[in-house]
């Protein structure tokens, strides 16, 4: 199933994994909207939602550059207009935008644990709700989340109840969702079972010495692009480990994700012990959690 002339609208799709899943669809010849905050370069941080629009057009695709707080629930509308009025209609819609302050509880100052809150738990359900009129046009329409799977062991709490809490609100809305919408909208949720090379990974969490252990955004790009493109009556309410989707789809050759290839990998947070990783040649994960 072709991404051609579908409406695909990402938050937080400026850079890192929202762009790359972008510039994926986009290969298709797809509509992109760029819903993001970076209007203007940030001194830090690489890429804004404009030259991501150069990205995605340069890819094949249509791009929609908006400056968009999800949120704030007037500028979240005026971006669904504005897809809407450029395009026509929303096929997907991809919850991206994540914020992130992995810290033990008095260590998190309130303004972080609202900023998590409201973009992780309130923009994910914001975004979708003011999407789904579009996508309920649409001939196959999905929800997707870049959320973990609902894993609820002490161990991913402790050390920072508030960002779990705020993350797994994302992957509570997907698992409402894919019962709510059965049979009618796709709602899954895909994660990395290693850390990827980000800003999360370069500014908060490890430093960018790190990225050599870490997986290419494009991973999850290629996860992201397979689930959207499947029968969404069928293929729904799955939380799904980026290396184990994809090694059940044929792709056996998951080194060609890694940063430096033969390198060993810095497992990410929140994946579940049940979920044991593929094991094709050049494949190495590291024993110990990103964050532990």
């Amino acid at each position: 199933m072709s991404l051609k002339n579908k409406t695909i609208f990402i938050t937080g799709a400026s850079r890192g994994i929202g762009l790359s899943i972008a510039e994926r669809c986009a290969r298709d010849g797809a509509n992109i909207v760029i819903a993001a905050k970076s209007n203007v370069k940030h001194p830090r941080l690489e890429g804004t939602i404009h030259s991501a629009a150069e990205a995605v057009e340069a890819a094949g695709g249509q791009a929609l550059a908006v400056k968009c707080d999800i949120r704030d629930e007037a500028n979240v509308e005026e971006a669904v207009a504005a897809a809407v009025e450029r395009f026509g209609g929303i096929d997907v819609v991809i919850n991206n935008a994540s914020a992130i302050y992995p810290r033990g509880t008095v260590d998190v100052p309130m303004k972080r644990y609202d900023l998590m809150h409201g973009v992780n738990g309130r923009g994910t359900f914001l975004v979708t709700q003011k999407c789904l009129p579009h996508l309920e046009k649409s001939d196959n329409p999905h929800i997707l989340a870049l959320s973990p799977p609902l894993d609820m062991r002490p161990m991913w709490f402790g050390p920072h109840v508030a960002y779990t809490s705020a993350k797994y609100q994302m992957s509570l809305c997907v698992l409402g969702w894919g019962e709510e919408f059965k049979g009618r909208i796709g709602a899954n949720a895909i994660w990395p079972r290693t850390a990827v090379a980000t800003a999360a990974i370069a500014n908060v969490l490890a430093g960018e010495e790190a990225f050599k252990n870490c997986r290419k955004p494009e991973i999850l790009a290629e996860v992201a692009y397979r689930v959207i493109t499947k029968p969404a009556a069928d293929f729904t309410g799955n939380f799904l480990i980026d290396d184990t989707f994809l090694h059940a789809e044929g792709v056996t050759d998951l080194d060609q994700y890694s940063v430096e290839p033969g390198t060993e990998l810095l497992p990410d947070f929140f994946v579940p012990g049940e979920e044991e990783a593929p094991t094709p040649p050049g494949v190495n994960i590291m024993d110990v959690t990103l964050g532990h």
